[in-house]
């Protein structure tokens, strides 16, 4: 694999730079002194940054974009394929290739503490907390998320050289090319079937991931996983679990005492080892957002963060972009957009939704992926009925081309059988349309999905 010397800068070309990860990966070698080039299928707001930066953009996918000025080096993601033709054209010329998370794991070993955020669920969120503690602490750390954060107005923070937060993504095994000082596993389910087999295929790329932490290392896990110890057992690392607080467990950082206000966010009181620590409070809803806390409290507690700072941090973190987010209110009743779009997260988001003030919950929800949908059909539509009412928009494909026989029907008639009736409507404009017809005074509306249901929500706001 190509090395990259950071202390000798070079030119640097990615294959679908305009992609969140991509364009922050790009930033962060721009503002290291990498002259940038790129290519994407279409102009977008982060590719206007990068070019406001110094980078070249190109927009479509030719050879040509490597023939003006030859990089040292080509990044390409998971989605790029051989048959593409920058792809193909970095072969023909020789030029060293590296994947997205090769990149990430070299600009990771550059720093002298590092994090690694896996986990099925929670990772953009969690990434954010323990960004927001160091951040808020002064100890400005270099930052690659998968949302946009609220304190930065980015996914990407250019920090000093000690410190280095990163997602950790376990799609097509991306994360074994990181070796965290501190890793991060926050959950393990079901998900990305159209790459692993089944859950034990999954389990066995965590143990992977919780094995390239090194001896002076810390894993930071949900010491509810079941059979724990095949992620943990014989791990040279040190290993500290969180969870919350029982009588059939014991977690290294443990939430207590829970209660939540008009709005259904939390304060909880924080035990490190059984004893009493600290009492903190939260801006974001829901049981899951507890536990996303306590591993980005444990985590940054491994980095050798004083308690008193994390705490204030937590209690400084106000959310990130497409989580619970509230976009505002029409006709007297609210809009939020959620990014959930596995079962477990729609059902954490819901059961959130409870507690925050409404007459009645609506979810918007665009389905992600063919393959996604037909794994989890029954378990998406039992998550969904926690809604009062329910309203579907047509699969979002994302990188997928072949339908599999599945559509938002197929979910529509699964509510069915669980005595929910869901609408569906196949343009966001009839969606727009019927939500504004049906939607009353203090309703709560959640847009929700990981494709561009996003668009529902704010196109109601310019009402």
């Amino acid at each position: 694999m190509y090395k990259i010397n950071f202390e000798a800068p070079e030119h640097v070309h990615f294959i679908g730079i305009g992609g969140i990860s991509m364009s922050g990966l790009a930033e962060i070698l721009l503002k290291e002194g990498f002259a940038i080039s790129g290519s994407d299928a279409h102009e977008s707001a982060l590719t206007r940054h990068l070019s406001e930066l110094g980078a070249k953009l190109y927009y479509g996918q030719s050879a040509e974009n490597l023939q003006e000025e030859i990089p040292a080096f080509v990044v390409y993601t998971a989605a790029v394929k051989e048959d593409n033709p920058e792809y193909q054209e970095a072969v023909k010329q020789g030029l060293p290739l590296l994947t997205r998370a090769q990149l990430l794991g070299q600009i990771m070993a550059n720093y002298s503490i590092s994090a690694g955020v896996a986990g099925t669920h929670g990772k953009t969120t969690t990434t954010s907390m323990l960004s927001e503690i160091l951040l808020d602490s002064g100890l400005n750390p270099t930052i690659s998320a998968g949302g946009i954060l609220k304190r930065t107005g980015s996914n990407i923070h250019v920090g000093g050289p000690d410190y280095f937060i990163a997602e950790a993504c376990e799609y097509t095994n991306s994360f074994f090319s990181l070796k965290p000082t501190v890793g991060i596993i926050l959950n393990i389910a079901e998900d990305h079937l159209d790459f692993f087999h089944d859950i034990q295929d999954i389990r066995r790329s965590f143990r992977t991931y919780a094995e390239n932490i090194p001896e002076n290392g810390t894993l930071v896990i949900n010491g509810t996983i079941p059979d724990l110890s095949q992620i943990t057992g014989h791990l040279p690392c040190r290993v500290v679990t969180f969870g919350l607080m029982n009588t059939d467990c014991r977690f290294d950082y443990a939430a207590a005492d829970i209660t939540y206000d008009s709005y259904g966010n939390p304060s909880y009181h924080l035990y490190i080892q059984g004893q009493y620590a600290s009492s903190i409070t939260l801006k974001v809803a829901g049981m899951h957002n507890i536990l996303n806390s306590l591993a980005a409290v444990a985590a940054a507690h491994a980095m050798q963060v004083p308690l008193a700072d994390i705490c204030s941090g937590m209690s400084s973190y106000e959310g990130t972009e497409r989580r619970f987010q509230k976009k505002g209110e029409v006709n007297g009743f609210t809009i939020v957009d959620d990014y959930a779009h596995h079962p477990e997260e729609i059902r954490a988001t819901l059961t959130a939704a409870k507690n925050y003030p409404h007459n009645r919950i609506w979810c918007v929800f665009q389905p992600h992926t063919y393959t996604r949908t037909k794994a989890f059909l029954k378990e998406f539509a039992d998550a969904l009925s926690l809604s009062d009412e329910i309203v579907l928009a047509d699969i979002y494909p994302a990188r997928e081309t072949d339908t599999l026989g599945i559509s938002s029907l197929h979910l529509q008639k699964e509510l069915a059988l669980l005595g929910k009736h869901a609408h569906y409507f196949s343009t966001f404009e009839e969606i727009e349309n019927f939500i504004l017809k049906n939607c009353i005074n203090g309703d709560l509306l959640i847009t929700m999905g990981a494709g561009d249901i996003v668009n529902v929500g704010e196109a109601l706001l310019k009402q």
